[in-house]
């Protein structure tokens, strides 16, 4: 704020010159008295001048009786993960009521290393919406895969030192903090040098090494999936972030940590949410409805969306309707029913009755196109040679990034070489090298998929989003990921080697250059394709499900391009279980 808007907005709440917009007749939402009331809301340079029985404006807007609350804000998104560009990705959440994300852009960053960063940073610049950025701390994710880059804290520094971003993102690679590893630290010391905050990222961690993860500087954690994990990370003065994403729906799961001793350092947020998701079901604002059914107080709920995030975030202008704060607001019908009909950014409405009222503006993607480095697959490349031993699989969980592992016994040839058999949910898994065209690649197994025809190919495979694929034998799969090249990333369905369904993704392999309702319709087609075709159950996301399987962060058992790797125990395993285990 320049210094002749400072003494505009002093001289409007003073009531000595007219505001810029005057909102009269609303319930206000007070997150810091928590309670409601009633006045006139003057709004002068974007911010809030002053609440009070009356103030004139040079605009006036009447709530006839309708909630006013603060914008929504997000301690913790992908852009990436809503398969939308960032300024696409404002125009569908910002009616929602949100109006400030703090994002983590590592998916891209894992592919395109600083440029992705550049391109995202740039893109979000032409959002309404504040996409407010961190560093991303672990690329690759783990030492266990080969991504599109591999940042260390000298790369890191300049972008947190200016102040480019707001701190280090999820250290996912935990057992690195808790042991002492030389690049976690350096990072975690650079983020300490300037002050920086730290984000967590622990799942199923308890005991002294959570204290050793907090005794890191670590302020938060998204990945708590029972309430004991939570109240754990409490006890070490750590945020909460209950997380409602598109698969991750671990919010009702972890409500009954909420307490009046407990609220204030619990926040909501998205983590992974797909554009279709906010277009149907809504964001935070979703969330907060959740919260309202589960019986907690429409105030509290409001408060985790807004005051928690802003001071966990130090984004002290902004979380609250009060004197000196951005005038990021949002009108609901009912506090109950918690219906978004109006978001404001900055003083200026730019959402009304669900529709996002700025031009979209996009920024060229040229920097993050052409992600697809690949080696010619052989006709063979996804034999497996087995003895017929019992075997490891990785077990689909519905509604969980964490997955289990299922010892079966299968079927193989004469060679040696797995066979589908359809009454057993047991198929094929590849992870497959897409960013130095190295042909590096494993083969596994993965349970309860459903998958019963054809195959499925993405270019979606957290965190460092090599080309992930199964099916029912290895021409359909050969055929899905020769299209899904060709194609340039994204997804791609066959059945019988014919193309049935496909999501084009030109940037990074991971988002959309085109409209939200575009890459719905294809997300429609290919879910639908997924279930009527291809016989994956209804209750698993084909894409998002199919994405976490590489994540070897989150426990139990998950597939790199090295091998299987079993992440509770930190090490490769073998996919047939010996007989001494």
């Amino acid at each position: 704020m320049k210094k002749a808007e400072l003494k505009h907005v002093i001289d409007v709440a003073a009531g000595r010159a007219a505001a810029d917009v005057v909102i009269k007749n609303a319930q206000i939402v007070d997150v810091f008295l928590g309670r409601v009331r009633q006045g006139d809301v003057a709004i002068a340079s974007g911010y809030i001048a002053g609440i009070s029985d009356h103030y004139e404006g040079k605009q006036t807007v009447d709530l006839a009786g309708k909630f006013l609350l603060p914008g929504l804000i997000d301690a913790h998104i992908h852009v990436e993960s809503s398969y939308v560009s960032p300024e696409e990705f404002s125009r569908i959440f910002v009616p929602c009521g949100t109006t400030t994300t703090l994002c983590d852009p590592h998916e891209i960053v894992n592919v395109a290393g600083l440029k992705g960063l550049e391109y995202m940073e740039n893109a979000a610049k032409l959002a309404k919406m504040d996409i407010r950025y961190l560093m991303p701390s672990c690329v690759p994710s783990m030492p266990y895969e080969h991504a599109g880059a591999n940042l260390a804290a000298s790369d890191m520094e300049p972008a947190l030192k200016d102040g480019d971003v707001d701190g280090l993102a999820e250290l996912m690679n935990y057992v690195g903090v808790v042991n002492n590893d030389d690049k976690m630290i350096d990072e975690v010391m650079l983020a300490k040098k300037y002050h920086r905050r730290i984000d967590g990222h622990a799942p199923q961690v308890f005991g002294k090494l959570l204290n050793a993860y907090a005794a890191a500087g670590v302020g938060n954690d998204h990945e708590c999936s029972t309430v004991q994990e939570a109240q754990d990370r409490l006890a070490c003065g750590m945020y909460v972030l209950l997380r409602q994403g598109t698969t991750e729906h671990d919010l009702k799961n972890l409500l009954p940590v909420v307490t009046p001793q407990t609220a204030r350092h619990c926040l909501l947020a998205g983590d992974d949410v797909q554009a279709v998701t906010a277009m149907t079901l809504g964001h935070l604002d979703n969330s907060i409805r959740i919260c309202i059914e589960q019986g907690l107080s429409p105030i509290t709920a409001i408060q985790m969306a807004t005051l928690n995030a802003a001071e966990y975030c130090g984004l002290n202008d902004r979380g609250a309707i009060a004197p000196g704060r951005r005038a990021d607001l949002v009108v609901v019908d009912d506090l109950r029913s918690f219906h978004v009909e109006q978001t404001w950014i900055l003083g200026e409405k730019v959402a009304q009755d669900g529709q996002y009222l700025p031009k979209v503006q996009r920024y060229p993607i040229d920097a993050v196109e052409s992600s697809m480095h690949d080696k010619p697959l052989s006709a063979d490349c996804f034999k497996l040679h087995l003895s017929g031993k019992p075997v490891r699989t990785i077990e689909v969980i519905p509604g969980e990034v964490l997955t289990g592992e299922k010892i079966c016994q299968v079927s193989h040839d004469n060679d040696g070489d797995f066979i589908y058999n359809p009454a057993q949910d047991v198929t094929k898994l590849a992870v497959i090298e897409r960013h130095h065209a190295t042909g590096k690649m494993c083969t596994a197994l993965v349970s309860n998929y459903g998958i019963k025809h054809g195959a499925i190919a993405i270019s979606i495979g957290h965190d460092s989003h090599n080309i992930m694929v199964t099916g029912v034998s290895d021409t359909e799969m050969h055929a899905a990921v020769k299209e899904l090249i060709k194609q340039g990333g994204g997804v791609v369905m066959v059945k019988d080697q014919k193309t049935i369904a496909r999501m084009p993704l030109p940037i990074a392999g991971l988002m959309s250059d085109q409209p939200a309702e575009k890459v719905v319709a294809a997300q429609n087609e290919i879910n639908q394709a997924a279930h009527d075709e291809l016989g994956i159950p209804a209750n698993i996301d084909p894409v998002m499900s199919l994405s976490f399987l590489p994540l070897a962060v989150i426990p139990k058992l998950k597939l790199t391009d090295e091998g299987l790797f079993d992440v509770a125990n930190g090490r490769f395993v073998t996919l047939e279980v010996d007989d001494q285990a």
